[in-house]
This record gives structure tokens, sequence and C-alpha cells, in this order.
């Protein structure tokens, strides 16, 4: 694979002169060109050690415009990070879109030399570039354009350049004791980095093998890459159409299956008495649970969805009032900010992720995109169908990090809701929870209904069950969420 960027490919500086100022003057030109379009574009420099991916990172930041581009450096995970699913820390830094990131390092840089070191077998390696693929595949399904570029030297070459290096007192702390541990290893990377380049390049998101040995020929080669493909993407994307999907998925998935939801017992209750006992026993047993998953360091994500007036605030309460207020964070979901409409639907929840030991409760999370967005016509159908797999692949990278991760839908009839419709509006602390919109969306329960149980069958694994609460009786509901967390932290614990 390599061999293509071992021949000896260089440019003379007149050249070099000559064909600078074109390339720039036509990056900045596309770069604005990019702020009118509604997807961003991430640029991958990896390669081998002394390649001169910094020099060539320095000359893009050169060409291009700082105001609408980010270059993201990565070495090894800090302690926050390694506290967090692996590419949380990636998520953080996508770049909005009608803008760009450069990435030095990438998800791609751990999986390469844990296999170098030894530290992972190729099996591991095949699931890590898995779920770099799928990675990227979501990524690319929502118009983000991946550039990624290697950039190589054979063996000698390398070997040549590091000795420069050392040699100038002004360049010689750029060559480090793991450069030189590298390049007895050098063999071995290049077999790993071919494997990983031959499973991670498609046609959507190939990789640009380019000679690093000549700083004026492969920063030349990488600008003009990164021009074609912006050009040809605006080009594919102003011209893209959808085509109507013929039968969604959720269809063939919903058939005619009997509704999961009118399964739900609504007449289930209890007592005032028994409530209070049963809330004073699981509060006070979830207070000793969480203080023992937090010394172990085990996060838990509690993911709360629901009818509105459906109980949720009160559930999340009950859960709360028993836990270290140190130790978790509650985060409500609303309509996008102008921030959050520039990025990927996930970024957002990805940026709130427990550190070890915390709890991150949403009210309302990523399942908008096939509820809210799906029953109002904010997403296409293509979107809501794509996301089913991509929330998978999401709640997979959590549970594999040993999050614990808890998913309620509280469930209530019609006349339930409407009946604490009208009690919201009597008191006046909770009058302004009740909006037009909320009597508007009980024109769409049978919309509503249809997507919760295509969520419910298309979401439910057995890493990620769905917890269906009966909440007509808020005491009942309550508990049933109380108890649910309580046995997933105690076969956390135990495992």
């Amino acid at each position: 694979m390599f061999e293509v960027a071992e021949l000896g490919h260089t440019v003379s500086k007149a050249d070099y002169h000559k064909k600078t100022p074109i390339l720039r003057t036509e990056l900045l030109t596309v770069q604005q060109q990019l702020r009118q379009h509604n997807y961003s574009v991430i640029i991958l420099i990896s390669g081998v050690d002394g390649g001169g991916k910094g020099e060539v990172i320095k000359l893009l930041n050169e060409w291009l415009d700082p105001r609408y581009m980010r270059t993201n450096a990565y070495d090894y995970p800090s302690d926050e990070e390694q506290e967090r699913p692996v590419f949380w820390r990636f998520w953080r830094t996508m770049p909005a879109k009608g803008t760009m990131g450069i990435y030095v390092g990438s998800w791609y840089s751990t999986p390469i030399a844990q296999r170098v070191y030894g530290k992972t077998k190729n099996a591991e390696l095949k699931v890590q570039l898995k779920k770099i693929n799928e990675l990227e595949q979501e990524l690319a399904d929502d118009n983000t354009l991946i550039i990624k570029c290697w950039l190589h030297l054979a063996k000698d070459q390398q070997k040549k350049r590091l000795k420069q290096l050392e040699k100038n007192p002004d360049t010689a702390w750029q060559v480090t004791e793991r450069d030189k541990k590298h390049l007895k290893m050098y063999d071995k990377f290049v077999g790993v980095a071919e494997e990983v380049l031959t499973e991670t390049s498609s046609v959507q998101n190939p990789w640009l093998i380019v000679e690093g040995s000549d700083i004026r020929y492969s920063s030349l080669t990488v600008g003009q890459h990164i021009l074609d493909k912006i050009k040809a993407h605006i080009s594919t994307c102003e011209q893209k159409e959808h085509p109507p999907i013929m039968v969604p998925d959720s269809k063939i998935i919903h058939g005619n299956q009997p509704s999961l939801l009118s399964s739900l017992d609504l007449s289930v209750s209890l007592d005032k008495d028994s409530y209070k006992e049963q809330l004073n026993h699981y509060q006070g047993k979830l207070n000793k649970l969480t203080r023992q998953a937090h010394e172990k360091k085990i996060s838990s994500v509690l993911v709360f969805e629901g009818w509105d007036a459906g109980g949720k605030g009160g559930a999340i309460r009950r859960l709360t009032h028993a836990m270290d207020a140190r130790n978790y964070q509650v985060i409500p979901i609303a309509a996008p900010t102008e921030e959050e409409r520039l990025q990927h639907y996930l970024w957002r929840f990805w940026r709130h992720m427990p550190r070890a030991g915390h709890v991150s409760i949403y009210d309302r999370s990523w399942y908008g995109r096939v509820l809210v967005e799906r029953a109002e016509n904010f997403a296409s159908e293509e979107e809501w169908t794509r996301a089913y797999p991509e929330i998978r692949n999401f709640e997979e990278s959590l549970t594999e990090h040993g999050i614990a991760l808890l998913k309620f839908w509280l469930h209530i009839d019609p006349d339930e809701q409407l009946s604490r419709f009208k009690a919201r509006e009597k008191i006046s602390y909770k009058q302004h929870k009740i909006t037009e919109e909320d009597y508007r969306n009980r024109e769409k329960w049978d919309e509503y209904s249809l997507a919760v149980n295509d969520m419910v069958a298309r979401t439910s694994t057995q890493s990620a069950l769905w917890t269906l609460v009966e909440a007509n009786d808020k005491r009942y509901a309550r508990i049933k969420v109380l108890k649910a967390y309580c046995a997933k932290l105690e076969e956390m614990l135990d495992a």
C-alpha cells in the first residue's frame, strides 16, 4: 500500500512559490462558500513520526481563515477523558456546520498505538475499526465531509529526518525518546497502519497516502486534495436529491403487532401509606448504592421520556432527593439552540456524559429525533429512520464503557393527561408548564403512540432495555423508577 509514497516525489522551490498563491486563494474562496452550507469539514492528518504532519498543519493554518476553522491536537487521554467513552473527547470538538476542523491525532491514534505495543489483539483492533467506521458513517450521513490524509516516510527516510532534526539546535527538541523507540518499531507500525487504512478506506471516506519526504510536495498535495474534496462535496450536496423511502423501516417493524403501550395496565396504584413506606425504603437504598457507585467510579445515565404531564419531573425529583447533589446533573432538553443546530443531533448529548462515578439525568433526550422530530416533521423520514441504528451505536458505546444506562417511558392515557393539564392551570407555580402546544400535541396522540412503539421495538437492546412505567398513578410510577435504578446499580456493583 505504501509503495506509492516511497517514489521520491519532490517539488522545486520555483514551482512551489508559483502554485502556492493560487492554491491559497482557491482554498479561501471555497472556505467562504462552505460558510453558506449546512455541513462541516473534518480533516484528519495522520502518519508516521517525522512525516511532516506538523509542517503541513502549520501551512494549512496559514492558508485558511482561522475564524472558520479550528485545529484540535490529541495525545494520551487525560484522566477526565479516560473516565468517559472513547469518542467523547472527539465529539466535544466537532466543527460546527459551515466550518472546518483539523485533527492532529484522532480516533485512529489509540487503536494503532495499542496494537503496535501489543496491548490489544487483532480481533480487538477489528472491533475498534468497526466502531470508527460507524462513527464516520454517522457523520457522513449528516453530510459532514471527512478528509483523511496519511503522510508516509520510508524507514531510511524517517531515520534520516530524525537525525537532521537532532543536529539542529533549534529543532532537536522535536525528537523525543518516544520517536526513537518508534523508529525501532517501524516495521510493526507500518504493518498495523496498512491494516487500519485498508479497513477504514471507503468510497465515501477514502484515505489519501502522501509521500512526506519533501514538505513542499506534501503540503501542496494535501492542500490540493482538500480543495478538490470540498469543491466536489459542495457540488454533490447542491445537486443531491433524497429519494423517498417507499417502505419506512418503522412500518416494517411495527406491522400489525399489538401496541406495547396498550398492553400496559394503567389501573395499577399504590395507597399513600404503602407509598410513603416504600419511598423511604428505596430512597435510603438508593443513597447507599449511589455512594458505593461513586466510590467504585461507576457512572449512570438515566433517560426520561414520556407524555406531556406524564410525571417525569416528579420521578426525577424523588431520585435526586436521595442522591448527593455534587454527583449528579439533571439535563433538561428543549428545542435545540442555534449552536446545537449547527452540529450533529447527538453532539449536545455527548457533551454531558458524566465523569466516573457521576450521574447524568436527561429530562427528554436523543429520542427526540424519533419522537417529536418524527411526529412534527422536523426531521425527514430518511433522518429519523437512520437514527435508530445511530442511537443503538451511541448507547452501546456508553454501556461498553461500563456506564449504567436506564431508559424510562412514563405512560399515561389521554384522560389522565387532560386532568393533569387542568390541575396545573389552577396552581400558580405550575401554570408555566402548560402551553398551547401541549394541547395541540394531544391531536397527534396516535402518531406519537406509533412513534413510541417503534422506538421501543428498535432501540431496546440487551444492554439498554426500555422500562415502560405505568404512570396514571404517580406514586406507583415513582416507586417503579426507584426500584429499577436500585436494581441496576446492584447489578453493576455485583458484577
